[in-house]
């Protein structure tokens, strides 16, 4: 049986690229935070279906819930890096963004006591524009692989005609993207968040047997612990299209999940994808 990577975006609410127009980000200290209580919940799904996943983590989050990250590594989980402060790496300078990642890193593996050899960009922001010098900072930066290229067409992220699978992106860096399938000539997402919330369940499990079974691929799976929250603070003010992105069968979430990681294999990426 192929396993797949079971992947947790680990960021609140509050801090969802869709919402930057709405909550300053010098506001992110006076929201309520509900994510130690939600990453709980995960952790306490995954070790009740005895799976282990890759949790990318906000260096913001780790530098004032540090037992967050603890429990992540406690659990046999991955601690992988989600960047410090959630800034698309679209929006910076090369420079920025190599500070960026090598500050997370950094605070990362001292809270941890591991080495974190993996990375995801906030809203998937690596793309054609800025993939060349991405890759070369995280290389530098001491990462192993990214997941940070959605190959799909979509309004805030994507690059289509990226490959669909893993696939080296510098010297000591691949990249491993979130799961599409190839159907009617185009990418269909086939992982993650709002598109597992938005389809049926029976359709998202179609689409990960596809890539199993007829490709012979493990599957790349995320989702974020706001996700699971159907109690969080109700932004106010959102335009039509970000409240339904967001909110959109939240309530269902948990249960969708506990069918999920009993209907596949799961396991972490970095034991999925690099060298052992």
């Amino acid at each position: 049986m192929i396993t797949n990577a079971l992947t947790i975006d680990v960021e609140d609410y509050f801090q969802v690229s869709a919402f930057a127009p709405y909550i300053r980000r010098d506001d992110w200290d006076n929201c309520e935070c509900r994510v130690e209580r939600n990453v709980a919940r995960i952790l306490a799904l995954l070790e009740k279906a005895g799976v282990k996943a890759t949790f990318f983590t906000l260096g913001w989050i780790a530098e004032r819930y540090p037992a967050v990250v603890r429990d992540i590594v406690a659990g046999g989980h991955e601690l992988a890096s989600h960047g410090y402060g959630h800034q698309r790496a679209s929006d910076l300078t090369p420079e920025q963004f190599l500070d960026d990642i090598v500050r997370a890193k950094a605070l990362l593996e001292d809270l941890g006591s591991v080495e974190v050899r993996g990375y995801r960009a906030p809203s998937f922001s690596i793309g054609a524009a800025n993939r060349d010098w991405a890759f070369a900072c995280l290389d530098r930066a001491g990462y192993r692989y990214s997941s940070s290229v959605y190959p799909v067409r979509h309004d805030h992220y994507g690059m289509p005609d990226a490959p669909r699978f893993s696939y080296q992106v510098h010297t000591d860096l691949i990249e491993v993207p979130p799961t599409t399938v190839r159907l009617f000539n185009r990418n269909l997402p086939a992982s993650g968040g709002g598109y597992f919330r938005l389809m049926p369940y029976g359709l998202s499990r179609l689409l990960i047997q596809r890539v199993n079974r007829v490709e012979e691929q493990s599957a790349v799976f995320y989702f974020h612990p706001w996700e699971i929250d159907a109690d969080q603070p109700r932004v106010a003010g959102i335009d039509a299209k970000t409240r339904f992105r967001h909110y959109v069968n939240i309530d269902r979430m948990e249960q969708r999940l506990t069918r999920l990681v009993r209907d596949f294999a799961w396991g972490r990426m970095d034991r999925i994808f690099l060298p052992q």
